[in-house]
């Protein structure tokens, strides 16, 4: 993982894809790098390492964690869902064992006080999931006060931050507090089965 202004070389060449607010990509292409960019959002970039395959997800809790009695509110599920999909995803397309994930996290800034730091809330939302699910983070660049733009190498699991100045924290408050507002939070059917 690298934090810095200057973009290393092998993230200025090959095929971009632009990870948005609630989508989950994976994918072992050798010249695809993905992109995403932060402010209270969180995104796991998640390879295994033996097969080469990776992916990035992205997601914003949609509701206040107070919203309900459990420990993270209904709107966590989201989180829960978008991480489950994207382990599903890397174990699929890899070598399906567990032992050989490797996962960073990125994100959960407080760049909106009228969010009341859900980004705080995304952080310790993930690492409680990753502790609980028996997983153990390889790296993270989370907190502060600031956005982030985000690029990772599904293939080789190479990540480069850059840490974004005011103007774009205050596009991206306004960007996530305008999704937290007409978003309604979603909600997986009581049902629902876990794949692991």
């Amino acid at each position: 993982m690298v934090a810095t202004n200057s973009l290393p070389p092998e993230f200025d060449r090959g095929v971009v894809t632009t990870v948005h607010q609630g989508d989950c990509h994976v994918s072992k292409d050798l010249d695809l790098t993905y992109s995403t960019v932060l402010g209270s959002c969180v995104s796991a970039c998640i390879r295994d390492r033996e097969a080469g395959v990776g992916g990035m997800n992205h997601f914003l809790l949609a509701e206040q964690p107070n919203a309900t009695s459990e420990k993270f509110g209904a709107s966590a599920r989201y989180g829960a869902f978008a991480m489950e999909q994207l382990i599903n995803m890397v174990l699929t397309r890899g070598t399906g064992r567990k032992s050989n994930l490797e996962i960073k996290v990125f994100g959960g800034g407080n760049i909106n006080s009228a969010l009341n730091d859900v980004g705080a809330r995304n952080v310790e939302f993930v690492y409680d999931f990753l502790r609980n699910e028996g997983y153990v983070l390889s790296g993270a660049d989370v907190g502060g006060t600031f956005a982030r733009r985000v690029l990772f190498k599904p293939h080789s699991g190479r990540a480069f931050v850059k840490r974004l100045d005011s103007t774009d924290n205050a596009r991206i408050a306004n960007d996530e507090l305008a999704l937290v507002k007409r978003r309604p939070a979603v909600r997986p059917p009581a049902d629902d089965i876990e794949l692991f």
